[in-house]
C-alpha cells in the first residue's frame, strides 16, 4: 500500500517530460479554473533543442507566462526541486530510460508513463525501482489522472468545457479508478450527474503490468477522510479485482464500493480473441468479468447488472451516505472563464493577442524596474558593484565576491590599449570628422572581430577544445599548426616575452590562482606556455589568451554545466566583457579629440606608398 494516500494536492507541480504544448496549456486552464495560486507545469524537458535552457509561451488566464525548457533531466530536476511529478510524454521506445531517470532521482515521487506498447520486462523494472524507493507509477498506457480542484496529469479529462461539465474544478466525494483512460473521462461526468463529483480519479492504464495497480488507489481512497465512497471500473483479464475482493472480506476497505468490471460481452468473441487493451483478454474461468463481477458482489462490493445500471447504482449509494449524515455535498462556485484562443476569438471578433518577444533578465513594469526580480533601489542603497549588476543581467544570477571582482578586473584590463590599435584609430579619426559620440564610437566597435578582440573568444574555443579531447600540451601545440594550420589564439606577443612579461597577464594570474578555487584552464594554458615559449621566448600567454581561458574557469567555479557554459559561450558573453571593458577607452578617445577640438585627420603622404 501507498503510504502516503496524498499524490497531489493544489501546490503539485510537474516536470513535463516531452513538449506537448496543448497539453501543457490544459493543464495550466484547468489550474486557473482551480483558482491555484501558482501553475502546476513547473518546467519541460526537451532534449531537441540546441539551447540548455530556452521558454515557452504560454497562457495563465488572459495573461501570457513562460514556462522553462530545459535540454536535460538534470537540469530540470536541479533548477525545480519542488516539483515531485513527472507527466512522461516519451515514446514507447525512450519511456523506459526516462522514467526510470525519474524514479532514481530525489525529487520526484509519481511518474505518470502515458506511452503504449512499452515493453513489459522494462515495465515491471520500473515497479520494482518503484517499490524500492516507495514510488509511484500511474500508467504506462495512461490518460493520467485528476485531482479535482487542484491538479491533474496532461490531458486527462479531455477538453476545458468537458472538464466544467464534470465539476472537476472542486473536490467532490467520490474517489474513482479505472484501467481505461478514454472510459474515465465519460465517469467523470456520469458521476457528476449522479454524486457531487469526483475527489480524485486515477486511469492506471490498460497494459498487461501497470505500474500500480486498482487495489493501491482504492486503500489511498479508504485511508482519505475526504474521500467517502469508491467507484472503480475493472476489465476483462488478469486477478487484479481479486485483490479487492480479499480487501474488502478483511475489511481493509471499509466505504461503499460501487463497481464494474467490463467485458461481459466477451464470452460471444472467438476464443483467445484480445478484448481492447493489451491486458483484457482471459486467460482462465477467474479472469473473466462475470466470475469478477460475481465475487465482488457476494463480498459485499455493489455490483450493477450491467453497465447501464452503473449511474443508478452510484446515485443510489451516494443518496443514501447524504441522508446518513456521511456526506454533505461539496458547495458549488462558478468557475473563472478561460478566455479564448486567438484563432477562435478572431472568428468569433474577440482577441487575446500574443507577446512578440520573452524577456527574462528585466521588468521596469512596476514602481521601480528590476534586474533578474532585484529591484534596482536594493542594488544602489546595497552599493552593488558593477560586476554583481552583469551577472543578473548577463547570467540571470548573483555572482560570489570572487565573480564579481574577476569582471571587473577584466573591464580594467580592456578598457584601452592605446591610440594605434584600429578601434581607437577609428573613433580618432572619426570624431576629428565632426561626428557624434554614437557614431564615433560605433566607427570603432566595428572594427571589433577576428583580428582585434577576436583572440579572446578564439582561445577560449581552442583551449576548451583541448581539454576536452584531452590533449597533452605538446599534441595541442602540433595539432593547432599541423591541423587546424593558424597559430594558437592567445600566445604570442609583439614586444613582451617571458624576461619582459606583460604586465596585465601577470595582474590577472596573480588574481586567478589568489580568488578562484579551481583554475585548470589556465593551469593548462601555462603548461602550453611552457611549450611554446621553449621554441620562442615571445610565444607567452597574452592578455587576450588570458582573459578568453580564464573565464572558461570562472563558469567552472560556478557549478556551470556544460551545456549551460556552452549556452554563455554561444551568446558571445566573453566578446561583451571585451567590447563593455574597450568602450571605455574608445569614448576616452573620442573625449579627448573633442576636448582638443582637433580638426579633420588626413593620412600623412609619408605614411602612404604609392605604386604601379
Amino acid at each position: 500500500m501507498m503510504e502516503d494516500y496524498n499524490l497531489f494536492d493544489k501546490n503539485t507541480q510537474a516536470i513535463i517530460y516531452g513538449f506537448q504544448a496543448n497539453a501543457i496549456q490544459r493543464m495550466l486552464d484547468f489550474d486557473f479554473i482551480c483558482k491555484r495560486e501558482n501553475p502546476s507545469v513547473a518546467a519541460v524537458i526537451r532534449p531537441t533543442q540546441d539551447a540548455a535552457v530556452a521558454y515557452h509561451k504560454t497562457f495563465w488566464g488572459s495573461n501570457e507566462i513562460v514556462v522553462p525548457l530545459y535540454k536535460t533531466f538534470e537540469l530540470a530536476v536541479k533548477n525545480h526541486p519542488n516539483a515531485d511529478v513527472m507527466v512522461n510524454f516519451a515514446s514507447f521506445r525512450s519511456a523506459y530510460p526516462t522514467s526510470k531517470e525519474a524514479l532514481q532521482s530525489d525529487t520526484i515521487r509519481t511518474v505518470a508513463i502515458i506511452a503504449e506498447g512499452m515493453p513489459e520486462r522494462q515495465t515491471r523494472h520500473l515497479i520494482k525501482i518503484a517499490n524500492e524507493r516507495n514510488k509511484v507509477i500511474i500508467g504506462p498506457a495512461t490518460v493520467g489522472g485528476i485531482k479535482a480542484g487542484a491538479f491533474k496529469i496532461g490531458n486527462t479529462a479531455g477538453t476545458i468545457e468537458n472538464i466544467i461539465l464534470s465539476k472537476l474544478y472542486r473536490p467532490g466525494s467520490v474517489g474513482f479508478v479505472s484501467k481505461s483512460g478514454g472510459l474515465s473521462n465519460e465517469m467523470n461526468f456520469m458521476i457528476s450527474q449522479t454524486t457531487d463529483g469526483i475527489y480524485e480519479g486515477i486511469a492506471i492504464g490498460g497494459d498487461r503490468y501497470p505500474g500500480s495497480q486498482l487495489i493501491d488507489h482504492l486503500l489511498r481512497y479508504e485511508a482519505n477522510p475526504h474521500i467517502k465512497m469508491l467507484v472503480a471500473l475493472g476489465e476483462i483479464g488478469g486477478k487484479d479485482e481479486y485483490a479487492i475482493v480479499e480487501a474488502i472480506k478483511s475489511k481493509i476497505i471499509t466505504k461503499p464500493l460501487v463497481i464494474w468490471v467490463a467485458g461481459t460481452g466477451a464470452r460471444i468473441l472467438p476464443a483467445g480473441l484480445q478484448f481492447g487493451h493489451a491486458g483484457a483478454m482471459a486467460g482462465s474461468d477467474i479472469e473473466t468479468a462475470e466470475a469478477k463481477n460475481k465475487a465482488l458482489r457476494e463480498i459485499g462490493a455493489i455490483v450493477p447488472d450491467s453497465y447501464e445500471d452503473l449511474d443508478k447504482l452510484i446515485r443510489k449509494t451516494f443518496d443514501k451516505l447524504v441522508n446518513e449524515g456521511v456526506i454533505k455535498p461539496a458547495e458549488e462556485f462558478e468557475p473563472p472563464k478561460i478566455p479564448i484562443d486567438f484563432n477562435d476569438a478572431t472568428r468569433l471578433g474577440l482577441v487575446r493577442r500574443a507577446t512578440d518577444v520573452v524577456v527574462t533578465i528585466s521588468d521596469d513594469r512596476g514602481e521601480i524596474v528590476t534586474f533578474n526580480q532585484v529591484p534596482l533601489d536594493k542594488i544602489i542603497r546595497e552599493n552593488k558593484s558593477l560586476g554583481y549588476v552583469i551577472g543578473l543581467l548577463w547570467f540571470k544570477r548573483e555572482l560570489p565576491e570572487f565573480a564579481q571582482q574577476y569582471i571587473e578586473f577584466v573591464l580594467k584590463l580592456t578598457a584601452d590599449h592605446g591610440p594605434a590599435v584600429s578601434g581607437a584609430h577609428n573613433v580618432i579619426v572619426t570624431a576629428r570628422a565632426g561626428k557624434d559620440l554614437m557614431s564615433a564610437l560605433a566607427s570603432g566597435i566595428l572594427t571589433i572581430g577576428p583580428r582585434f578582440g577576436g583572440a579572446v573568444s578564439d582561445a577560449a574555443k581552442y583551449f576548451r577544445e583541448a581539454m576536452h579531447k584531452q590533449m597533452k600540451p605538446v599534441e595541442f601545440v602540433d595539432y593547432m599548426k599541423q591541423v587546424v594550420k593558424i597559430n594558437i589564439p592567445g600566445i604570442g606577443h609583439r614586444v613582451k616575452s617571458v624576461q619582459n612579461p606583460d604586465m596585465r597577464v601577470v595582474l590577472l594570474k596573480e588574481f586567478i590562482l589568489k580568488n578562484f578555487p579551481k583554475h585548470p584552464h589556465l593551469d593548462y594554458a601555462l603548461e602550453v606556455e611552457m611549450v611554446t615559449t621553449s621554441k620562442r621566448n615571445n610565444l607567452i600567454l597574452n592578455v587576450d589568451g588570458c582573459i578568453g581561458i580564464t573565464f572558461l574557469d570562472l563558469l567552472e567555479n560556478l557549478d556551470y554545466s556544460l551545456e549551460e557554459i556552452e549556452d554563455v559561450i554561444y551568446s558571445e558573453a566573453l566578446n561583451g566583457l571585451f567590447v563593455l571593458g574597450r568602450t571605455i577607452g574608445m569614448m576616452g578617445h573620442i573625449f579627448d579629440q573633442k576636448r582638443q577640438r582637433a580638426g579633420l585627420f588626413r593620412q600623412p603622404y609619408d605614411e602612404i606608398l604609392f605604386t604601379e
